[in-house]
């Protein structure tokens, strides 16, 4: 046992995390966020406690009140229970094509929201940092594009490797292969470029449209990690959008 995972059950009234948020604790450190300042700080406790004691799992339902501290007025129930790490993220899938400045700050940004399950992909194992998150797949692959066919058609590729080449022939597999949606790390001349050697590869303009180039939001900068706060803001806009299509469309045939 490495440490206790700590995982919000359900919550009542205001609560500072959803179902699902996990927090995990070890001796000296702690992963994730069930957020809530106090609340986190009780559970940290409870948590070491139960590390020094070798308990079992346990459940236990918390009151935010005044007694905690909080003025959130409602409650959660946590699960602890003995465990290696965060459970793996399950949300949508995410390839990030390149380990360079982008593609770390990228993983840095994104590896924390359970809304996005991270596969990371470069050429060699020397190309990733040591300390990566343990909910982010690492790929090794010599040649890249030949791994693109094993990517689920509903991932959201970001294609930012170190050459320009692979990063041609990564956006042409994407498309025969198909996307959620696809971003290429580049300026207007780049994608002009690729734009007509891709129709030279027998891709209609439509299909070729589908992929955003440049990624993130080129009003926030070109520093790696203003460029990864754009795309996670967009990923999650994208959450949020098919969340509220779909709660439309159900309660339209309730």
């Amino acid at each position: 046992m490495n440490g206790i995972r700590v995982t919000v059950l359900s919550t009542r009234g205001s609560a500072p995390r959803e179902a699902g948020a996990q927090l995990f604790v070890t001796a000296d450190g702690i992963t994730g966020t069930i957020g809530g300042g106090a609340l986190e700080w009780e559970a940290m406790a409870q948590a070491r406690a139960m590390l020094e004691q070798g308990e079992a799992t346990v459940e236990r339902t918390v009151s935010l009140g005044p007694g905690l501290g909080q003025c959130c007025g409602g409650a959660v129930t946590l699960r602890f229970e003995p465990a290696e790490a965060l459970e793996r993220a399950q949300g949508a899938p995410v390839w990030i094509w390149g380990a360079g400045h982008v593609g770390r700050a990228l993983v840095r940004t994104l590896s924390p929201l359970p809304e996005v399950a991270l596969t990371w992909i470069d050429t060699a194992p020397g190309r990733f940092p040591d300390d990566m998150p343990d909910t982010v797949t690492r790929l090794v692959a010599a040649d890249p594009p030949r791994v693109m066919p094993h990517a689920p058609t509903d991932s959201r590729h970001l294609i930012l490797t170190y050459s320009h080449d692979i990063d041609l022939v990564l956006c042409d597999a994407a498309l025969r292969q198909g996307f959620a949606s696809c971003g290429l790390i580049g300026s207007a001349t780049k994608w002009a470029r690729f734009r007509s050697r891709l129709a030279g590869m027998g891709h209609r303009d439509a299909e070729i449209s589908r992929i955003d180039c440049p990624i993130g939001d080129p009003a926030l900068g070109k520093h790696p990690q203003a460029i990864a706060v754009g795309v996670a803001a967009r990923l999650l806009r994208e959450r949020l959008h098919k969340e509220s299509a779909t709660e439309r469309r159900t309660g339209s045939s309730a």
